[in-house]
């Protein structure tokens, strides 16, 4: 069951990230989930450390969780910007 979460808010969070970063056009339904889940990861390795919080992919479901997930997302979708682009947008 809580795979089951991971996968939706991880979906969830990713389509919003790709929302903000305007990339949205570009995803489907399977990348924004791939976004929202190695995003989480990104942030519960890089962020949780300096902000501190919890993250998705432990299981914790809360505010602070799911904002430093979010940020791991859209940090994600900036560095792969990047790369594609040559800019951050």
């Amino acid at each position: 069951m809580n795979l089951v979460l991971i996968i939706i808010i991880g979906g969830i969070l990713g389509w919003l990230a790709s929302m903000v970063m305007r990339t949205d056009a570009q995803q489907g339904i399977f990348l924004n989930i791939v976004v929202g889940i190695v995003g989480a990861l990104l942030a519960g390795f890089l962020l949780n450390p300096l902000i501190g919080g919890g993250n998705i992919t432990a299981g914790d479901f809360s505010i602070s969780a799911l904002f430093v997930s979010f940020l791991g997302a859209l940090v994600l979708l900036a560095i792969v910007n990047l790369f594609r682009r040559g800019s951050v947008r």
